[in-house]
């Protein structure tokens, strides 16, 4: 299997975890640093050693040049290739070129994109995993808060503003006759 087929086989596992992921009202730093606990969680959960702030092989711009950049979570797996995920909000050119050096060093590459919009897949072999949210403006400060319901957690619908005939309505309780008492109560009880 090659680099990209892995990092979509992978992608994937991560994406269904975090599928089931949710929070409300969050500020961006609070979802990023939840995103990053989760993929650590999920890193070890497949048994995997994982690392927050992993050294990365890119080194930094000058005049910081003899030291490097990190990832977000870097992975070490027993059976095969390290794993480096990058969690982000933004689309910094930056992460791409960090990324791709990173699969050219033999690492697979995971961006973890986060946020409301669609989003342009990097070059492969870096994979991509989406994660929406939705947000609102935060009254308080100049920011937005980042809210993700489960899928299950769905809007109630639209009610009829109007009078409905029920003409043919059907009495689904129906009184048996001579009783006095609606179906439901009639029955014998034990």
């Amino acid at each position: 299997m090659d680099q990209a087929e892995e990092g979509a086989r992978i992608g994937a596992a991560l994406a269904g975890w975090l599928g089931r992921l949710t929070f409300h009202d969050q500020t961006s730093d609070e979802v990023t640093a939840l995103l990053i606990d989760t993929v650590v969680a999920w890193a070890r959960a497949e048994g995997w050693r994982a690392y927050r702030r992993a050294a990365s092989v890119m080194p930094l711009p000058p005049p910081y040049e003899h030291q490097h950049s990190i990832v977000d979570v870097g992975c070490a797996r027993a059976d095969g290739a390290p794993v480096v995920i990058e969690v982000d909000h933004s689309g910094r050119r930056r992460s791409v070129d960090k990324l791709r050096l990173e699969s050219e060093a033999g690492r697979i590459a995971i961006w973890l994109r986060w946020g409301e919009r669609r989003f342009e897949p990097p070059p492969a072999p870096i994979a991509m995993v989406p994660f929406r949210v939705t947000s609102r403006p935060d009254p308080g400060e100049a920011g937005r808060r980042y809210s993700r319901r489960p899928a299950s957690d769905r809007p109630a619908p639209a009610h009829l503003l109007r009078d409905v005939d029920l003409g043919d309505q059907v009495d689904l309780f129906p009184t048996p006759e001579g009783t006095g008492r609606s179906g439901t109560d009639s029955l014998e009880r034990d």
